[in-house]
């Protein structure tokens, strides 16, 4: 299909070719062929004055903290609050394969099958922070689809998962009722850009979560105090990042949830930083994909195609600093660009 033809099944198609365009122009721009980049370059161009008007939802969490069971719930209700809802789930790459399971639809046997659903699973093919490296792209194909709700679930990685806080209006970190002392919940570095923090499985040890919602409380307001986290501490006209409890189990405290969420759009979207923090992860993206084709275009020069081999095993058997082949490697690829009237 051409990219007009997966526009127009974006935006006229019934629900079979809408769901058909959607999964095959998110495959396209998932490829990395040079002809399927040049055509998702036209694809992305075209979407873009219909995409912008969803809420984009960030859901992370360590492994086991319940971040399907959690989402299929929220998609559930959203769904009965007359919402489309979408949802782009990573899934981790083994580092000796390749290859991912991509089983996430398995965990959320009735949201995947509702009309007013749509899940893509993605490998996140050893890109870091949780998320794959063409999420961004698949949300703007869910949103010109007409899907008003976008939430993306990270691979569990811990700490480090970051990335999708750059990409999505709210981020939310589930947390698990005896995840640890107030130590060790100010030491988590995800702790720091969240926006909301639900304890999950809460309905398992009512007492084991009250003590965690009030640490994690204590630790937020703490990171607050120093204004690091963009989170001033007492100025009433930014959001404060709030502890819920909740039994995405049960079905319990899905629309208490909600409610925190609606009241954090509607505060950014007053204070104006809701608008503020998109245009900054449009430049964010753009240079990322600066930094993605830089990288690729480095390693495609023949000069340094032909230094690899051998400063790499030089490196690998310890008679060349890894620095010092860095240094040259750069330098014939600098030396190759000017010669080809690159800089």
């Amino acid at each position: 299909m051409t990219p007009e033809q997966l526009l127009d099944g974006l935006l006229r198609g019934n629900a079979a070719v809408q769901r058909r365009a959607m999964a095959k122009a998110i495959t396209l721009l998932e490829s990395t062929r040079t002809d399927h980049r040049a055509l998702a370059d036209d694809l992305l161009t075209a979407m873009l004055p219909h995409t912008g008007k969803s809420f984009r939802l960030g859901i992370s969490g360590v492994p086991g903290v319940g971040k399907s069971t959690f989402i299929e719930a929220l998609g559930l209700y959203l769904i009965t609050q007359g919402h489309r809802v979408a949802v782009l789930t990573i899934d981790p790459s083994s580092t000796v394969s390749g290859g991912s399971i991509l089983g996430d639809k398995t965990r959320m046997e009735f949201l995947s099958v509702h009309d007013q659903a749509y899940i893509r699973p993605s490998p996140s093919s050893g890109t870091l922070g949780g998320v794959a490296e063409k999420t961004r792209e698949s949300m703007l194909v869910c949103e010109a689809a007409g899907y008003d709700v976008v939430i993306v679930e990270t691979v569990g990685v811990g700490q480090s998962e970051t990335a999708v806080a750059n990409m999505t209006d709210m981020f939310v970190l589930l947390q698990l009722p005896n995840a640890g002392d107030d130590l060790q919940a100010i030491k988590k570095g995800v702790m720091e850009i969240a926006d909301l923090v639900v304890i999950n499985k809460a309905d398992i040890d009512a007492t084991a979560a009250t003590r965690a919602q009030l640490q994690i409380t204590s630790a937020l307001q703490l990171l607050g105090m120093h204004g690091g986290s963009g989170h001033a501490h007492r100025n009433t006209e930014v959001w404060h990042p709030k502890v819920v409890q909740l039994s995405a189990l049960l079905n319990q405290g899905v629309d208490a949830f909600w409610a925190a969420v609606c009241e954090f759009k509607a505060l950014q979207t007053q204070n104006g930083l809701f608008a503020e923090r998109r245009q900054h992860q449009a430049l964010s993206w753009m240079w990322e994909r600066i930094d993605a084709g830089l990288k690729q275009n480095f390693r495609a020069q023949p000069r340094v195609q032909t230094l690899l081999p051998q400063l790499s095993q030089q490196v690998a058997t310890g008679q060349l600093a890894a620095s010092t082949a860095a240094r040259q490697l750069l330098g014939a690829y600098e030396t190759k660009s000017q010669s080809a009237g690159l800089i």
